[in-house]
Parts: structure tokens; C-alpha cells; sequence
């Protein structure tokens, strides 16, 4: 399963039941610092479910979840972010009523570390520079991908040492894909962990260190992106899924 010693972020025989019903049943994963890793699978794989349980929004049943060493699984999510786990959900959930740039600037203040806001922030908009020409602009006037990368950037002014992307391509026009995939790979040679939950195989970057393939709550497979495409049962799911919205 690649379970790396030295990894960052380590997932072991994690199980979710959400009303009742099992939703994560013992998936194991790791990201260790500088890797890019994508966790793919179709609508109700569990993907995003794995997210929200690393962020404390859920709760496992049972299973590890281990961050340089520190057990997660009972964390509050404010704490789990303080310990410098930064995510961009698949909504983005962009503040309408802030600016760009106050939407960037929210995170330098809600995790204090020995960065200076304004490192961070210029670290942001290095990632992104499309974002300088909207820094007055409201979250409710951008696109889909402008969204998107505010809060990719924002998840970044926090500091964090591993990135939680969820869905980071999902819906944007073929022409901003490239962008977000630029800026995603300039966060990993920061030396960054990046974790990313994608539908559509086509979309994970060819950088990418390795996948695992999410089905029914299970790990299916684990290994590189090529090898994946020479697993005959793992092209039927990824095949099944990139008709799926996720």
C-alpha cells in the first residue's frame, strides 16, 4: 500500500459509517513531504468523506489518522488546521462579500506562524498570478477557476505543511486547467505534502508520485499513474467514473 515510515500524513484501516451506513470501510494511505498523491474514484467512493474526516468534520469509527506522528482522529478541526493541514474544498467557499484579497489574507491570521503575513501572501500570488489583476474584486464576480485558485490560495496563507484539494479541477473550462495544475505543482516543489481527491484520471497532473483507487470505501489499487493504466480492473472503475460527476 506504499505506506511510507517518513510520510507526514498517514491513514491506517480507516472506517466512517455515516447514518448507519459504512462509507470508509479501512482504507490506509500516506503523503509524505514534497509529494503529490491523488486519491481517485467515481460519485460515493468516498473521497470526499476521507477529506472531511482528516479535517475533523467526521468522525471514524476506527482507523488511524496520523500527522508527524500525532494522532488527528479526536482533534477539533480548528486544531487540525493549527497543526498545519490546509484545505480547499470542492465548493472552494469563496466569502461573496470579501475581496480577493481579503479572501487570501483570512488564513495569515488564523494560523500565526513564524512567516510573515505578507511572505505568505506574496507566496500565494507567485502560485497564482492571475490573482493580482482581481485583488478588488468580490468573490460573487469570479469564474468558476478564479474561485477556485482563491481558495487554493487561501488554504496556502495558511502555512500549511500538507494541502487537501478536493475536486481542484472538477468543472472548469479546459483553458484554466492548466493553471491549477501549474500552481499545484509549484506548491509540491515548495516542499509541501498535496493530497487530491479527483473523478476524472485525465485530469491528475502526470507528476503525480502515486494514486490510489477509491472504490465502495475500499482501496482498489495503489501504485503510479502508469501502472494504473496497465491494471485492467482498475481502467474499468476509472473508465465507470469519468462519466460521473464527483
Amino acid at each position: 500500500m506504499f505506506e511510507k515510515a517518513d510520510a507526514m500524513l498517514n491513514l491506517s484501516n480507516l472506517k466512517v459509517d455515516i447514518e448507519g451506513s459504512r462509507i470508509l470501510n479501512g482504507i490506509s494511505l500516506s503523503v509524505a513531504a514534497g509529494e503529490l498523491v491523488c486519491l481517485v474514484g467515481r460519485n460515493g467512493a468516498g473521497k470526499t468523506t476521507t477529506f472531511r474526516t482528516i479535517m475533523g468534520y467526521r468522525r471514524p469509527r476506527s482507523g488511524d489518522i496520523a500527522f508527524e506522528g500525532v494522532n488527528l482522529a479526536k482533534m477539533p478541526t480548528w486544531q487540525i488546521a493549527q497543526s498545519g493541514i490546509g484545505f480547499s474544498p470542492e465548493e472552494s467557499e469563496v466569502y461573496s462579500d470579501l475581496t480577493v484579497a481579503e479572501n487570501i489574507e483570512l488564513s495569515t491570521w488564523t494560523r500565526p506562524t513564524g512567516g510573515a503575513a505578507a511572505a505568505r501572501i506574496e507566496e500565494a500570488y507567485a502560485v497564482f498570478p492571475k490573482l493580482r489583476q482581481y485583488l478588488a474584486r468580490g468573490g460573487a464576480q469570479l469564474s468558476g477557476g478564479e474561485r477556485k485558485m482563491v481558495s487554493i490560495a487561501r488554504a496556502l496563507t495558511l502555512d500549511p505543511k500538507l494541502l487537501l484539494l478536493d475536486e481542484p479541477f472538477e468543472g472548469l473550462s479546459p483553458a484554466i486547467i492548466p493553471s491549477i495544475a501549474e500552481g499545484v505543482a509549484s506548491i509540491r516543489a515548495m516542499g509541501k505534502g498535496v493530497l487530491i481527491a479527483e473523478s476524472n484520471v485525465h485530469h491528475i497532473p502526470d507528476y503525480a508520485d502515486r494514486i490510489y483507487v477509491l472504490e465502495r470505501g475500499e482501496v482498489m489499487f495503489s501504485g503510479t499513474l502508469s501502472e494504473a493504466y496497465r491494471h485492467r480492473d482498475v481502467m474499468r472503475v476509472i473508465a465507470g467514473k469519468i462519466e460521473v460527476a464527483s
